[in-house]
């Protein structure tokens, strides 16, 4: 053993250095850990509302956009569809949509805020399938409509507001993704009005 004297100013700051590199270094370990939990840009991007342009949907036409990895249609109906939705409640499963597969301000006949307007996300309620729009050839699967969606895949039908009919595999009407008008040309889907 040395009988030399303990210099302990040296070896406070001895001590006190080690800690500070230590820290630093955990810092410097934890920082990218930790930022790694976040979501990446593109999966950020995959969830982010979609504006759309509907100026140019004429009535009948159906266009789609990709919403969170899904497909979403916009559909602009015209009179003859919406006065068709009056007529064959007695032939659908959910017919004033009880199941909460829309929004609180689409809860009505058209299942939509304008009535001239239709977005649902464009999968069937039973096993995922993409249904197929009909325009004016949909009475080859339910007498006396003309217009409504068909899932090829075990026979789903819809009608123009996404309502599924009676006696299909769908259990539930088509889901109304949350979205708001943010102008007379433009629909923001993703996004309730007032969300920020």
């Amino acid at each position: 053993m040395s009988n030399a004297p303990v210099d302990t100013g040296r070896r406070r700051f001895l001590t006190a250095a080690t800690a500070v590199v230590g820290g630093a270094g955990a810092v410097a370990v934890a920082v990218p850990f930790i930022k790694s939990w976040n979501p990446s840009a593109k999966a950020k991007a995959a969830g982010a509302p979609v504006e759309v342009n509907i100026s140019k949907v004429e009535p009948g036409q159906l266009i789609r956009v990709e919403w969170r990895g899904k497909p979403v249609w916009v559909v602009r109906r015209n009179k003859d569809i919406m006065d068709e939705l009056q007529t064959h409640d007695n032939q659908l499963r959910d017919p004033n949509s009880e199941e909460d597969q829309q929004p609180a301000y689409a809860k009505n006949p058209g299942r939509s805020i304008k009535p001239e307007l239709f977005i649902a996300v464009g999968i069937c309620t039973h096993l995922g399938c993409s249904p197929t729009y009909e325009h004016d050839k949909f009475e080859q699967y339910v007498e006396g409509i003309r217009s409504g969606f068909f899932c090829p895949c075990h026979g789903s039908k819809f009608d123009m507001a996404g309502r599924v009919f009676q006696g299909v595999p769908a259990p539930l009407n088509l889901v109304i993704p949350p979205h708001h008008y943010v102008d007379d040309a433009t629909v923001l889907i993703g996004l309730d009005k007032g969300v920020a």
